[in-house]
């Protein structure tokens, strides 16, 4: 079981702030293209991943990161300064 947060824009097109998911992803590819098959709304969160960061237990990875061990992915869009 891993805990998987959401936020900001991909947020509000899932609805959710976060869920527990149960999944056999090895890597967090395979998790986006597992949640992507659920349904339209996580589909069209993660239709362009380049426009996505992740954190894997709050440090940034990438899609090719293995989820062995893992507790918690977060999904983002990139950080702007200011």
């Amino acid at each position: 079981m891993i805990d998987v947060l959401y936020f900001a824009w991909v947020r509000e097109r899932i609805g959710l702030p976060s869920e527990k998911v149960e999944t056999g992803a090895q890597t967090v590819a395979d998790l986006v293209a597992e949640l992507s098959a659920r349904e339209e709304r996580y589909a069209a969160a993660f239709a362009d991943t380049s426009a996505l960061r992740v954190a894997l237990d709050q440090e940034l990875s990438d899609f090719d990161a293995s989820l062995a061990d893992v507790r918690e992915v977060a999904f983002f869009p990139p950080m702007t300064g200011g």
